[in-house]
C-alpha cells in the first residue's frame, strides 16, 4: 500500500513539475520583447554561452572526429573502400555526434552554471528582492539566458562539426593513408544540406532545454549551500537525459 502511495505521489510531483516548467517557458516567451531593453545582459549571456565554451568544445570536437574516423574505418573494413571514409564520418558528425556531444558539454558547463547562479540568488533572497522591487525574475534572469542558449548552440554545433571533420581528416590521412582530395571529395559528393539543418535544429532545441531546466531548477532551489549543490547536479543530470530523449524522439519523427 505504501508503495502505491509513493508511486502516486511521485507521479503527481512529476506532472506538477512539468506544469511549472511549461509555465516558465510561456512566461519567457511573453517577456521575449524585453530582450531589446536588456540587450546588454543578453549579449553577455551569448558571450558566456558561446565564446566561453569554445576551448572545451574544441577539445571535445577534435577527439570526437578522431574516434569517428577510427570507428568508420573499422565498420568499412571488408565492406567498402576507405574512399567512403569522408562521407561516413561527416554525416555521423553533422547529424549526431556534433549536436549531441556539444549539447552534453553545454549542459555540464552552462546548464549547471545557470542552476548554481540562480540557486545562489534564491537562497540568499536576491530573487525575492527583485520581486519586491517589481522586477520579474523571469524577465530579468531567465529570458536572456534562454534565448542566448538557443541562438549560440547552433553556432557552437557548426564550429564543433568543422573541428571534428578536420580531426577525422587528420586521423584518416596520417594513419589510414586517405588523401585530402579523396576524403573531402567524399564529403562533398554525399553531403546533404538537410543533414546540416537537422543538426542545427537539434542543437537549438538542446540549448533551449538546457537553459530552461537550469532556470527552473535554480528558481526552485532551497536549503542553502547544500541545496545549491544539489540543484547543480540535478540540472546537469536532467538536461543530459532530456538531450538524449529528445534526440531519440527527433529521429523517430523523421524515420
Amino acid at each position: 500500500m505504501k508503495i502505491i502511495q509513493l508511486l502516486g505521489r511521485k507521479t503527481l510531483d512529476f506532472f506538477q513539475e512539468c506544469g511549472q516548467i511549461f509555465k516558465l517557458l510561456g512566461e519567457i516567451f511573453v517577456y521575449s520583447p524585453s530582450l531589446i531593453k536588456n540587450r546588454r545582459s543578453f549579449v553577455y549571456q551569448m558571450e558566456h554561452v558561446g565564446v566561453g565554451s569554445i576551448p572545451l568544445v574544441t577539445i571535445i570536437a577534435v577527439f570526437t572526429g578522431a574516434v569517428a574516423a577510427w570507428q568508420a574505418a573499422y565498420q568499412l573494413k571488408g565492406i567498402a573502400p576507405l574512399s567512403f571514409l569522408g562521407t561516413a564520418t561527416s554525416r555521423a558528425i553533422i547529424t549526431e555526434l556534433g549536436p549531441v556531444l556539444t549539447a552534453i558539454v553545454i549542459a555540464g558547463r552552462i546548464g549547471a552554471s545557470i542552476a548554481a547562479e540562480l540557486g545562489s540568488m534564491k537562497v540568499t533572497e536576491q530573487i525575492d528582492a527583485l520581486d519586491t522591487m517589481g522586477i520579474s525574475p523571469v524577465r530579468f534572469l531567465a529570458t536572456p539566458r534562454f534565448f542566448a542558449a538557443i541562438i549560440m548552440m547552433p553556432v557552437l554545433v557548426v564550429f564543433a562539426n568543422s573541428i571534428a571533420i578536420i580531426g577525422a581528416y587528420f586521423i584518416s590521412n596520417l594513419f589510414l593513408g586517405v588523401s585530402f582530395n579523396v576524403f573531402f571529395e567524399s564529403v562533398r559528393r554525399y553531403f546533404e544540406f538537410g543533414d546540416l539543418i537537422f543538426g542545427l535544429i537539434k542543437g537549438m532545441m538542446f540549448g533551449g532545454v538546457t537553459a530552461l531546466l537550469g532556470c527552473h531548477i535554480g528558481f526552485k532551489t532551497e536549503g542553502g549551500a547544500e541545496g545549491v549543490g544539489n540543484s547543480t547536479i540535478r540540472s546537469f543530470v536532467l538536461s543530459s537525459a532530456m538531450i538524449l530523449i529528445l534526440d531519440y524522439l527527433m529521429w523517430t519523427l523523421i524515420f
